[in-house]
């Protein structure tokens, strides 16, 4: 579903790769989680996939298409949950609801009803009607989550997406991701709480100062029940490391 061929990024004034000569390919049908510290190339990674930003060189692929060839086609199949709440402030929630759904041509009828659906799912239908910059830090990360999910995306792409939600609404969102991916389409799932990935997850990937350390199941990354994810990425993040060899 995701394609990343030999991906490279370098900012301007940088001496270093953010993200260099990347290659990962997500399966259709799984929930990947995709894990690095900070400054390691992930947000840079999800933002070429999204076409937030274009890469230096190599290709990126969403359902076979290329995305610097067909850009408006492959995002149309993708639902991007920001770590970021950056929304228009200035509508009301269902205005930018409405707004979200008609940019993806989603009919009228079908759009109110997901709209309904997804905002008593999240406990946002009383808010929906009042201005986005009354709302708290959790309510706006529920409006960005309904918004990627508004138009039933085949790829969804969720960075920090549990920040801010009360556990009733994350229960929730981790119950659509395992819904989705086993619907025969892909979760790609960027989190610092590494207990949920390790639980949520079917493959994890690990990126460090802008390379792929290792993409595998928990299980084949681990071989010993006895280690922790948590545990695993430290040692395999830290200064010198070569555990991933």
């Amino acid at each position: 579903m995701i394609r990343l061929t030999n991906v490279s990024k370098t900012y301007a004034k940088s001496t270093s790769k953010a993200v260099d000569d990347l290659t990962l390919e997500i399966k259709d049908g799984e929930i990947f989680g995709f894990l690095g510290p900070n400054g390691a190339g992930k947000s840079t990674t999800i933002k070429m996939i999204t076409g937030i930003l274009s890469p230096d060189s190599g290709t990126i692929e969403v359902d076979g298409i290329n995305l610097a060839e067909n850009a408006l086609r492959a995002k149309s199949l993708i639902g991007f949950v920001p770590d970021n709440h950056e929304t228009y402030e200035t509508l009301k929630g269902i205005e930018y609801l409405n707004f979200i759904g008609t940019m993806y041509s989603v009919e009228t009828s079908l759009l109110k009803q997901r709209i309904s659906e997804y905002a008593e799912m999240f406990s946002l239908t009383d808010a929906l009607p009042n201005m986005i910059s009354s709302y708290s830090h959790g309510m706006k990360q529920k409006l960005m989550v309904i918004a990627a999910l508004i138009h039933e995306p085949k790829v969804w792409i969720l960075d920090e997406p549990l920040t801010g939600l009360d556990p009733q609404s994350a229960f929730q969102l981790k119950q659509l991701m395992r819904k989705h991916a086993d619907n025969g389409n892909t979760v790609f799932f960027s989190s610092h709480v590494i207990d949920v990935v390790e639980k949520v997850c079917d493959r994890i990937g690990i990126i460090n100062r802008g390379r792929l350390v290792t993409v595998d199941t928990l299980d084949n990354i681990r071989k010993d029940d006895k280690v922790s994810l948590e545990s695993l990425f430290l040692t395999i993040t830290s200064d010198g490391s070569d555990a991933a060899k």
